[in-house]
């Protein structure tokens, strides 16, 4: 089974973000600090940063999973345009609160079945 660690230290979106993965079909690894983060990423296929997180820098996050070749997405306010494009430039997917609201679902599905694809074929 697909393993995603899901990074994130608010409550109500480190639940959102769990579900959505279990919807889609995979094992949610939560984790609450990039510490969390790093320990689990030998054994997760792909990882979900929530970036407007106190307990750690979601930038360097990416980063950290980026260098571990595991596929990113990250979600945040829709209107932080810089925020965006510093995730963007560090290798994540980015995705705005409002449409994992709306459309989560489909959206996680399809990031999920990107990362798959992805993972499958690193050497």
């Amino acid at each position: 089974m697909t393993r995603i660690a899901v990074l994130a230290d608010d409550l109500i979106w480190a639940t959102r973000l769990t579900d959505l993965v279990r919807a889609a079909g995979a094992e949610p690894v939560p984790a609450r600090t990039l510490a969390h983060l790093q320990g689990s990423l030998i054994e997760v296929d792909g990882v979900v940063i929530d970036l407007t997180a106190r307990a750690y820098d979601g930038i360097e996050a990416i980063k950290v999973a980026r260098t571990a070749r595991r596929s990113v997405l990250a979600v945040g306010q829709h209107d932080d345009i810089e925020q965006r494009r510093e995730a963007l430039e560090a290798g994540a997917v980015f995705a705005p609160y409002r449409r994992l609201v709306e459309g989560g679902s489909k959206l996680m599905d399809q990031w999920l079945l990107g990362s798959v694809l992805a993972a499958a074929f690193q050497p």
